[in-house]
């Protein structure tokens, strides 16, 4: 059987997630590690766990925390109530003030049909969202930087074959201008605001 995250030498990769120059990559699992939870499991190329997210079932969809490895909370998404249309905002640990990034979903789709949501922080746009969240090829680009692509979502494929996983196994490939973790949090959102893809 294929793992989810084959342990295969990576040159693209660096131990570090942070301190890098090369593009990071990483396996997202949609599926939590606890019983009966819906979630997230994100593996380095090394197969270590990185990133988790575990929401119990019956437990409202508004309030995502991101933790690390061992638990400790790292980003929190939260669903802004009483918004135009579907908006996120990005929260440092489990606080809840002073958001880092707030995402919003583009509702038109006749001048830009490419655009699935814009990021920004307080008033300046930070990055867009383009391609397909439901085909998994998406990629983030930096306004601030010509839209310099500074994360992708791809389908994941295995080593041998070129077997493609589901929709719920897919890799982040997250370039050294932009912190995995926030790339992490806003492939959560582009998940939340399209459940049904």
């Amino acid at each position: 059987m294929t793992k989810v995250h084959p342990k295969f030498p990576n040159t693209t990769c660096d131990e570090s997630l942070c301190d890098s120059k090369a593009a990071v990559v990483l396996t997202v699992w949609k599926k939590s590690l606890l019983f009966n939870c819906d979630g997230f499991t994100v593996y380095n190329a090394n197969g270590e766990l990185v990133f988790r997210v575990d929401n119990y079932m019956n437990s409202p969809r508004d309030n995502i925390v991101l933790m690390d490895a061992s638990g400790l909370p790292l980003l929190s998404v939260r669903r802004k109530k009483l918004s135009f249309g579907d908006c996120w905002m990005v929260y440092d640990g489990e606080t809840a003030r002073d958001p880092i990034l707030t995402a919003r979903k583009n509702v038109n789709i006749i001048s830009n049909r490419r655009s699935l949501a814009w990021v920004s922080t307080k008033k300046t746009v930070l990055y867009e969202i383009e391609g397909s969240y439901g085909q998994r090829s998406c990629k983030i680009v930096d306004e601030r930087r010509n839209k310099k692509k500074t994360a992708e979502i791809k389908r994941k494929e295995t080593m041998i074959g070129g077997v493609a996983f589901g929709k719920d196994v897919f890799k982040l490939i997250v370039e050294s201008e932009m912190e995995p973790r926030v790339a992490m949090a806003l492939t959560i959102i582009l998940d939340q605001m399209f459940r049904s893809s």
